[in-house]
């Protein structure tokens, strides 16, 4: 008879000790690890995402990581797909399962859900591929009909563009009315959620550690590198970390005020999270660092 397997998440702001502390409970509950990181998730793309080293990879194994090349698009549906196959592999092998990352909002569409596309043909795609070969037009058609979906993507994001764009020729009804009448069901109706809280000046001094290190490892030659092999045009070359050594080769900024600006940005971000993981969950669980080891052990347990 095979065992029942158990989920659970760990989420917290960026540099607050997520991937250590999941490799410590994974290898403890006999669990893999679905990463929850957009920038992890792309090859090549290494000391900018912190991601975990060769090292401790080959401790648990983990999925979510090196899945895509930076110019490929990364999205919530195929994040979802990815979710879907390592639980399917998880109740294979008899592993539980653990999440854990930062990009919080990709763990809130599993508890959501999504909705369902309209149905296409071949002369609705043609249609909107035709419309997308002039992206500013087809964004501003769609700011006209649904601002209120629309506010929320940017102008040059051809990926959201040409899903609007489908629902709207495929469904005759914008986004916002599509997504009203479709409602989304839910992927996982019950998951724990185990929260890092870290006091804000000691997550500014992980963070600027953190920063230092990753000049150390080479952050200067990857960003170099990514460049010349995929351009800037890929979302993934707007990450932090991306766009300030980007600043730093057109010489608007010293390599002391990268690193800076690459401290300050990453601090923000980490205060956005932490706001988004106290404000979107519930029965959520948040504690210190050094207390969540065991009161998720405990909660296992318990089970």
């Amino acid at each position: 008879m095979k065992k029942d397997i158990k989920q659970l998440a760990i989420i917290g702001p960026t540099a607050s000790g997520k991937s250590d502390l999941a490799i410590k409970i994974a290898q403890k509950i006999d669990a893999y690890i679905l990463s929850i990181d957009s920038l992890s998730v792309y090859k090549e793309i290494d000391i900018v995402s912190a991601k975990p080293s060769k090292e401790e990879l080959s401790l648990v194994p983990h999925f979510g990581i090196n899945v895509l090349y930076p110019d490929e698009n990364f999205s919530v549906e195929l994040f979802i797909d990815l979710y879907k196959t390592v639980l399917k592999k998880c109740k294979e092998d008899e592993k539980n399962l653990l999440i854990v990352g930062g990009t919080s909002f990709y763990l809130k569409s599993l508890l959501q859900g999504l909705s369902s596309l309209p149905k296409t043909n071949e002369i609705i795609l043609k249609r909107v591929a035709t419309k997308l070969n002039n992206l500013t037009d087809s964004y501003e058609e769609l700011l006209n009909v649904d601002p209120t979906y629309m506010q929320n993507i940017d102008k040059n994001d051809a990926y959201r563009i040409e899903k609007a764009l489908i629902i709207y020729e495929a469904s005759a009804q914008t986004p916002t009315e599509w997504f009203k009448n479709n409602p989304p069901e839910p992927i996982i109706k019950e998951l724990s959620i185990f929260n890092i809280e870290v006091d804000r000046a000691v997550l500014r001094q992980r963070i600027e550690k953190r920063t230092d290190k990753m000049l150390s490892l080479g952050l200067i030659d990857e960003v170099a590198y990514l460049e010349s092999k995929y351009s800037r045009l890929p979302n993934a070359m707007g990450a932090i970390g991306v766009v300030e050594v980007l600043e730093y080769f057109d010489l608007k900024v010293s390599q002391k005020d990268m690193l800076q600006n690459i401290s300050t940005h990453t601090a923000q971000l980490a205060k956005r999270q932490a706001t988004f993981n106290r404000t979107q969950f519930k029965n959520i669980s948040s504690a210190p660092l050094q207390e969540l080891e065991k009161i998720i052990l405990a909660s296992v347990e318990s089970k």
